[in-house]
């Protein structure tokens, strides 16, 4: 006599669930803008070499990277002002590229209670307001008082254009992050301990991405109850199995549309996560 096994749960399942129940949170990082045509850190990059009069071939063969070349122009001007200035402008979309950007619109829809972004743009709070949904815009410790029930919180956790001394863009500013002693550092792992977190949007080539995941990881793993960790995900362009069997060890789950070209990759499994969460709802009224 064959005995029925029963059906194994799709890893997805659970991600699906935690967002239907609004018990997840979204860290979303450049890759959610750069969607609609936000400029990369190369641009970035040239800029500053523009401006300082340095030859880009030079910063090519030393490869220096954004975070030092910024330490290098506030040594040179004495102050980022300028530059967040200039990114200001050139990292905020027209609102039409936004109103037809599909990618946030599914953020939109996913209706995820907390979101974290280390962008400093103002492209998701833009979305949030051309879709009509309110929310409340966290950079620092005094925002955290204008938190309301039932109302989206947007963290700003590497800084926003509207406070120059909130900005994480300079090799300084990113190791002193390091610490994860800052206000909204102790907010974040308050949030992470008892929902599902999805990161979307991020290279994990990201130094100061894999020490957060990684002190994730020891926090639960120090508490004695690892097993009751919710879980959490990560969202890849492409396969990995390297990235995947590190990330795994530390309690992520990588997941992927292997067969999507990376550049439609995130908006497809974002229409996929929205369909199914929508159906979840849907069977909960």
């Amino acid at each position: 006599m064959r005995l029925n096994r029963p059906q194994e749960r799709n890893p997805v399942d659970d991600l699906v669930e935690a967002i239907g129940r609004r018990h997840a949170i979204l860290f979303a990082g450049a890759g959610v803008s750069m969607t609609v045509g936000l400029p990369s850190w190369q641009t970035l990059i040239a800029h500053i070499a523009q401006e300082l009069q340095i030859d880009e071939a030079d910063l090519t063969e030393t490869e220096v990277n954004h975070l030092t070349l910024a330490e290098f122009y506030r040594l040179k001007k004495g102050r980022i002002g300028p530059l967040r200035s200039w990114m200001d402008r050139a990292w905020t979309l027209p609102e039409e590229n936004l109103r037809n950007s599909r990618v946030h619109a599914l953020i939109c829809e996913l209706d995820f209670p907390i979101i974290y972004t280390t962008n400093f743009d103002r492209n998701l709070e833009t979305a949030f307001t051309l879709h009509g949904k309110s929310f409340v815009k966290i950079v620092n410790a005094k925002d955290i008082a204008d938190v309301r029930e039932g109302v989206p919180q947007i963290v700003k956790y590497h800084g926003d254009f509207d406070d120059d001394d909130s900005i994480v863009i300079t090799e300084t500013d990113y190791l002193d992050r390091l610490s994860f002693e800052s206000p909204l550092d102790i907010k974040f792992r308050a949030d992470a301990l008892g929902k599902t977190i999805l990161f979307v949007g991020y290279s994990l080539s990201d130094l100061n991405i894999r020490f957060l995941l990684h002190r994730l990881w020891k926090t639960w793993k120090g508490s004695g109850f690892e097993k009751d960790r919710p879980p959490s995900y990560v969202f890849m362009l492409r396969p990995n199995p390297i990235e995947e069997a590190v990330l795994q060890q530390w309690g992520l789950r990588v997941l992927t549309e292997p067969d999507c070209a990376p550049e439609n990759a995130l908006e497809t499994f974002l229409t996929k996560l929205s369909r199914n969460v929508s159906a979840l709802r849907e069977q909960a009224r």
